[in-house]
């Protein structure tokens, strides 16, 4: 079973959700990388049972994110909050320099820009 680390971090958002035995088998398998056996043995489970479990879990996991976005919300935030970074840094080089300052107001209005963004919904999650 090829692992999708993606599944770990929509554990740590939704993880609460599911059921304990389900979040302990999917942190079993992404977070403490123990294989299907080392879990079934640990959980007096068959292996096959255990990666059934899992596959349960990560199919819930992925239909919460398709539909309530908290992943691509966060993502998009990070994205964000890098590109503020990135043009506030370049506005303040700007800054001490003569003749810079129509280059200083380009990156004031991204950043701008980049917070206005942050205030509307993500798109696809009607939030």
């Amino acid at each position: 079973m090829a692992k999708d680390y993606t599944i770990a971090y929509l554990l740590d958002l939704y993880g609460p959700a599911l059921t304990e035995k389900q979040r302990n088998l999917v942190d079993y398998y992404y977070n403490e990388d123990l294989s299907l056996s080392e879990i079934s043995e640990n959980e007096g489970i068959t292996r096959q049972g255990a990666r059934d479990s899992i596959k349960r879990a990560e199919n819930q996991l992925r239909e919460w994110e398709d539909k309530l976005g908290l992943l691509r919300q966060r993502q998009r935030r990070e994205e964000a909050a890098g590109r503020l970074q990135t043009a506030a840094s370049q506005a303040l080089v700007l800054l001490g320099q003569p003749g810079r300052e129509a280059e200083v107001r380009a990156r004031l209005r991204e950043i701008l820009q980049t917070a206005e963004g942050l205030q509307e919904p993500a798109p696809g999650t009607g939030m």
